[in-house]
C-alpha cells in the first residue's frame, strides 16, 4: 500500500532509490516518483514523476531526468487512495517554497480539515499527502519552528495510520515519522554516514542487513547521524542496531515469464521449509491453545481463509474448537476477550493495518498474541509475545501463493500438536511436500494451460468445496478474482441450492474441490446439481469421475488436501490471466501489503 525508500550517503542517491523502489513495486504500482537534493539554491530539488510501473526503468533514464550527482533522495511508488492516477497526484509533494519534499504511505483522515486551515497555500494535487509539506512549512513560517520540530508537530496532527519521510533543502535534514504505517531504518556496517529508510527491509537488503526500528509514534532524524524521538514528548529514545537474518528469495524471475508462476512452482520447496519448525516450540504453543479460554485465528483476505481452515482443521484433527475472525471485524469480539484468551494472527507481510489494529484490541485486554508471519522484523512480529516464521521467502507477486500453503502447513502442525500427534502431522506434511514436487511438472502445467484456453472467455465461475475444502474453495475464488478478474464465487457445496443455482446456465464453469474423506459423496452430488443445469464441471480430485468434464489430478494426502487442491487453481488463474493480457504479478487496483484501513 505505497512504498517509500529514502537514501542518505555517498552513493548516487537517485540510482539507489530507483533499485529500492523496484523491490517495493508490489506495494503499489499506479505511479512513482523520485526527488533528489541539489546544491542549487534556486532549484533545490530535482524531481521526476511518472504514471505506471517502475520495474522497467533503468538508471540511465533516471540519471538523464535528474541530471545530478545527488547523495540524498526520496522515492515513492503509489497505490492511489486520494486522487486519481495522475502526475500531479504522484509523490513526492512539495511545499509552496519548493524547499520541503515529502513522500507518504497511509491515509491522512483529517486532510480536508488541514487543507482548509492551510487555505492560503498553493495546493496542486487532490491528495491527502500534500497537506503534510504545507503543514510543515506553515509551522516553520508562522510559528518559527525548526524543520525537525515542525515535522514532529505536523506528524502529531495527522489522524489515521500513516508514515512519511520529509527532506529540507535548507538544513539537508531528513525526517521519517511513523504513526501506524511501517518504516524501518537501515545503517551500513562499514559507513556510519550511510542510511536507508524504507517501508520494507527488502528495499535495501542488498546494501545492509543492519537496521534500527522506527517504532510507532516515533520519528527518526538523519543529520550526520541517526537520532530517534518520541512524537508526543519530543524526548530522544535510545536504539540498538539489529541484524536481520531473513531468506529474501531470489530477486529475478529465473527464466519464468512472471514472478507469480515462479512462486507457484517454488511450493515444491517452501512447504518443506514451512514444516521445519522447532518441535518444542510447536508443542509449547499447542499447550497454550489447550489451556486458552478461547483461541482466535485472525487474518484478512487470503490469510483470513487460512484462519477459517484452522477452524476446520482443529475440529477434525484435535477435536478442539477455535475461532476464526476477519481482522477488520475483530473489534466486535472485544467484550469476549480475557487475559486467558489466545490470539494467533496470520499475515504474510506482518504490516496489514486491520490485523495490527486487531492486535491492539487484543493487547488492550491482555490477550497473549502468537503470530504466524513471513517477514522478519515486521510490526506484527514486534507487537507479538511470540511468533512463527513460515519460511516462504519474499513473495514479489501481489497474489499470494507459496505463503498461503506455508501458512496452511504451519496451522496443520499446530492442530496435530494440539492433538498430541505432532510427528504424525509432520510425516503427513513431508509426504505432501514430496507429492507437490511430483505434481508440479511441465506436463501438468500444459494440461492446465489447455483448460485455461477453454475458460479464457468466461467471466463467471463457481468454486465449491465441503469441510476442510470449503475455505480452500473461498481461497480458490480469490485467486481467480485477483489474478485474471474472473467473477468467481466460492461456496460451500450445500449452499448451491439456497440461491446460487439460479445463476447456472449452459457452460457455466464450476471447479469442484474433492478430497477422499467423509465429504466426497456429498460434494460430487453438488457437482451433479450444477451439471444437470448445464454447468461445466472441473474436478480437482485424486480420482477421476464421470461427472467431471475436465479433471485436474491431485495427490491423495488426507487432511492436507486443501494444500494440494489450491495449487492447480493458482496455476489456472495464472494462465487465464496471461491469455487475457492481464499482468499476473500486479493485478489492477490491488497492492501486496494493505497498510491502510
Amino acid at each position: 500500500m505505497c512504498g517509500i525508500i529514502a537514501y542518505v550517503g555517498n552513493k548516487p542517491a537517485a540510482s539507489v532509490v530507483l533499485e529500492g523502489l523496484k523491490k517495493l513495486e508490489y506495494r503499489g504500482y499506479d505511479s512513482w516518483g523520485i526527488v533528489a537534493l541539489t546544491n542549487d539554491l534556486q532549484q533545490p530539488f530535482s524531481v521526476i514523476k511518472r504514471i505506471g510501473k517502475i520495474g522497467h526503468i533503468n538508471s540511465d533514464y533516471i540519471n538523464e531526468a535528474i541530471k545530478l550527482e545527488s547523495h540524498t533522495a526520496l522515492g515513492h511508488t503509489r497505490w492511489a487512495t486520494h486522487g486519481g492516477v495522475t502526475e500531479q497526484n504522484t509523490h513526492p509533494h512539495l511545499d509552496c517554497t519548493g524547499r520541503i519534499a515529502v513522500v507518504h504511505n497511509g491515509i491522512v483522515e483529517n486532510y480536508q480539515q488541514l487543507r482548509s486551515e492551510l487555505a492560503g497555500h498553493g495546493f496542486v494535487s487532490q491528495t491527502d499527502t500534500e497537506a503534510i509539506p504545507h503543514l510543515i512549512e506553515h509551522l516553520m513560517v508562522k510559528e518559527g519552528m525548526s524543520f525537525v520540530d515542525a515535522a514532529r508537530k505536523a506528524a502529531g496532527m495527522l489522524q489515521g495510520r500513516s508514515a512519511f519521510v520529509a527532506v529540507n533543502s535548507g538544513t539537508k535534514q531528513v525526517v521519517a515519522a511513523r504513526k501506524g504505517a511501517p518504516l524501518i531504518l537501515g545503517v551500513h556496517e562499514n559507513n556510519d554516514k550511510e542510511f536507508f529508510i524504507a517501508s520494507d527491509v527488502t528495499a535495501f537488503l542488498d546494501h545492509t542487513n543492519k537496521v534500527m526500528y522506527i517504532d510507532d509514534n516515533e520519528m527518526a532524524v538523519i543529520d550526520g547521524r541517526a537520532a530517534f524521538f518520541n512524537l508526543t514528548t519530543g524526548n530522544e529514545t535510545v536504539k540498538r542496531v539489529v541484524e536481520i537474518h531473513w531468506h529474501r528469495g531470489h530477486a529475478n524471475k529465473e527464466g519464468y515469464d512472471h514472478f507469480l508462476i515462479k512462486e507457484i512452482m517454488e511450493q515444491k520447496d517452501t512447504l518443506a521449509l514451512a514444516i521445519n519448525q522447532d518441535d518444542a516450540k510447536i508443542m509449547a504453543v499447542a499447550e497454550e491453545i489447550k489451556a486458552a479460554y478461547g483461541t482466535f485465528f485472525v487474518g484478512c483476505g487470503t490469510a483470513g481463509k487460512v484462519c477459517m481452515a484452522a477452524d476446520y482443521l482443529f475440529s477434525k484433527i484435535a477435536k478442539k474448537h477455535v475461532n476464526s475472525v476477519v481482522a477488520s471485524e475483530f473489534g466486535n469480539y472485544q467484550d469476549y476477550l480475557t487475559p486467558k484468551t489466545l490470539m494467533i494472527p496470520i499475515s504474510q507481510s506482518g504490516e496489514t493495518a486491520d490485523v495490527l489494529e486487531a492486535i491492539d484490541v487484543a493487547k488492550s485486554k491482555n490477550v497473549k498474541v502468537i503470530s504466524l508471519l513471513n517477514v522478519f522484523g515486521s510490526t506484527m512480529m514486534r507487537m507479538s509475545d511470540d511468533f512463527f516464521m513460515i519460511n516462504a521467502g519474499a513473495e514479489r507477486a501481489v497474489v499470494s501463493t507459496k505463503a498461503t500453503t506455508a501458512q496452511l502447513a504451519v496451522v496443520m502442525l499446530l492442530a496435530y500438536a494440539t492433538a498430541g500427534k505432532l510427528q504424525e502431522g509432520k510425516l503427513l506434511l513431508m509426504n505432501t511436500a514430496a507429492a507437490v514436487n511430483d505434481m508440479l511438472n511441465p506436463r501438468y502445467d500444459e494440461h492446465i494451460k489447455k483448460l485455461a484456453a477453454l475458460l479464457s472467455d468466461r467471466k463467471d465461475m463457481f468454486v465449491i468445496g465441503r469441510g476442510i475444502n470449503y475455505p480452500a474453495a473461498l481461497e480458490a475464488a480469490i485467486k481467480m478474482q485477483e489474478t485474471c478478474y474472473t467473477n468467481a464465487q466460492g461456496l460451500a457445496g450445500g449452499e448451491l441450492k439456497h440461491g446460487p443455482l439460479a445463476l447456472v446456465e449452459e457452460g457455466t464453469p464450476c471447479i469442484v474441490l474433492v478430497a477422499n474423506d467423509e465429504t466426497k459423496s456429498d460434494i460430487l452430488g453438488n457437482a451433479m446439481e450444477v451439471k444437470a443445469r448445464g454447468g461445466y464441471i472441473i474436478g480437482v480430485s485424486p480420482e477421476n469421475n464421470e461427472i467431471f468434464d475436465y479433471w485436474l489430478k491431485v495427490p491423495d494426502v488426507g487432511n492436507a488436501s486443501p494444500i494440494v487442491n489450491i495449487i492447480p487453481v493458482q496455476i489456472l488463474a495464472y494462465h487465464v490471466a496471461v491469455l487475457r493480457g492481464c499482468d499476473p504479478d500486479f493485478p489492477r487496483n490491488l497492492a501486496k501489503s494493505v497498510t491502510v484501513k
